[in-house]
């Protein structure tokens, strides 16, 4: 049981090495760094890379940490836990707004709802927990994908409404748009005659974990073709409520 498996503990220090600053790094250089021949490097680079641990630079050549490598570091703060530490802010959303109040994550290019809190009224309305979302066509999902440092693959871009956004130019440059301003809108683009509003959830690292937002009538979130300001800013409080929770 005290035995260790020599190939792991090689492939362990060749992360640990990508990880230790933003540079790439070449095979000569791990080669000296971990005192390894570069026959042996490179069969360990291989695995890695096919895997996804580490990804290879078309131009130079050379190694940095891959994309599965980096998703699976930021799983520790699970859903579970976002959704516990967001009960409370959700709720206090929905009933400052008096619409519904979303929370979702990114899941394979969709938007995975793990919070709905009613629109506090009697209306007839139906629990979304556990739902997908598009994520082209909500504005949870424009936040996601605006801050998605993995590039998760998108589904391809299929229109709900007149208004939904299905040229690959076109969402690029409203993510542009989410990144700058710090929220999304979506104006009619999932459902007619409905307006979503969602901000960003963050991680202790400045990682964006999640979003949150809310969804109502175009006539009470909007004003003409502009989203109503002010429930704006009742969504961003919210999501930056939530992020210094989970800062404690």
């Amino acid at each position: 049981m005290g035995d260790t498996i020599q190939s792991v503990e090689r492939a362990a220090a060749i992360l640990r090495l990508l990880a230790s600053g933003p540079r790439l790094l070449g095979v000569a250089e791990l080669a000296r760094a971990l005192g390894l021949p570069k026959g042996t490097l490179h069969g360990i680079l291989r695995t890695l890379v096919k895997v996804g641990f580490v990804e290879q630079d078309a131009a130079t050549g050379k190694y940095r940490l891959g994309p599965t490598l980096l998703h699976l570091g930021s799983s520790y703060l699970d859903v579970n836990e976002l959704r516990t530490r967001s009960l409370n802010w959700a709720d206090a959303l929905a009933g400052r707004s008096r619409e519904s109040a979303w929370i979702g994550t990114l899941h394979e290019g969709h938007v995975l709802v793990i919070h709905h809190v009613f629109r506090p009224d009697d209306s007839m309305q139906t629990l979304q927990v556990g739902t997908y979302l598009p994520a082209h066509a909500s504005a949870l999902g424009k936040v996601l994908l605006a801050h998605d440092p993995y590039g998760e693959a998108a589904p391809p871009l299929a229109p709900y409404t007149g208004r939904t956004l299905v040229d690959p130019d076109a969402l690029e440059r409203e993510l542009d748009q989410v990144r700058a301003r710090g929220w999304a809108a979506e104006m009619e683009e999932l459902v007619e005659g409905e307006v979503a509003l969602a901000a960003p959830i963050k991680d202790p690292r400045g990682i964006v974990v999640g979003a949150i937002g809310i969804r109502g009538a175009v006539e009470r979130l909007a004003d003409g073709d502009a989203p109503r300001m002010e429930f704006v800013s009742y969504v961003r409080d919210a999501a930056r409520a939530i992020t210094r929770s989970l800062a404690h």
